[in-house]
């Protein structure tokens, strides 16, 4: 089966990410997008996952929980779990990797958790943008681990990506597919199979559905199984 997906959306939890992007929002605009399929994932933090996930619930969209993780490197990985306490115990690890660093909203961004309904709960006072002490070579290992699967992030673009930081792709970092954002040029080529998601910060970036994945299971499993059949 074939289902329309979207697996890189930051909500109002990244301090990048537009106040008005609540997981209400962004899942009912997807909605309104035809996506099937949807991932949450904000930077180093799975926070806002069960607010996306009761959302998606009430509007019939299948909802994989994750997060963006920035490395040691400074390179961003896509981390996507097959289900919510899975993705929250990695959230927890990727945390408490973090700098204790705190966050100024005034230059960053806030960081606002929600509930389901849009409602804001609290901000996180710990500045999320920044490289965590995980490296490279252990993101996908540590995924794996709960379940998950560990995909480096529009490898295309010219900073935070795994090319333009690292310069190369070593099959000894465990991943089975990569990331390249809607922009990259045509003779782009890729070193993996890749997916492309739009990486919305604002819900005006989030866009009419194009892209499918076929999966044999309509289920988060069944999602990540797919990601890692590619």
């Amino acid at each position: 089966m074939l289902l329309c997906y979207n697996l890189h959306i930051h909500s109002c939890l990244s301090p990048c990410g537009a106040d008005d992007m609540t997981p209400a929002d962004i899942v009912n605009m997807c909605a309104l997008c035809g996506y099937q399929v949807v991932a949450l994932t904000d930077h180093n933090s799975a926070a806002n996952c069960p607010a996306a996930a009761e959302a998606a619930k009430e509007a019939g969209i299948l909802f994989i929980p994750g997060l963006e993780l920035t490395t040691a490197e400074e390179v961003h990985i896509l981390c996507l779990f097959p289900a919510l306490e899975a993705a929250l115990a990695f959230s927890q690890t990727v945390y408490d990797s973090l700098p204790d660093l705190e966050n100024r909203p005034s230059i960053f961004g806030h960081q606002l958790l929600t509930d389901a309904g849009g409602r804001v709960l609290g901000e996180v006072n710990k500045m999320l943008g920044n490289a965590t002490g995980i490296g490279i070579y252990d993101v996908a290992k540590l995924v794996s681990g709960q379940g998950g699967v560990a995909i480096p992030a529009h490898i295309d673009r010219p900073s935070f990506s795994l090319l333009s930081n690292l310069g190369f792709y070593d099959p000894l970092m465990g991943f089975h597919t990569a990331e390249v954002s809607p922009y990259a040029p045509d003779d782009f080529v890729s070193p993996l199979p890749f997916i492309t998601s739009s990486d919305a910060h604002d819900l005006s970036a989030i866009h009419d559905a194009e892209r499918t994945i076929a999966v044999t299971e309509v289920s988060p499993q069944g999602v990540i199984d797919a990601l890692c059949r590619l």
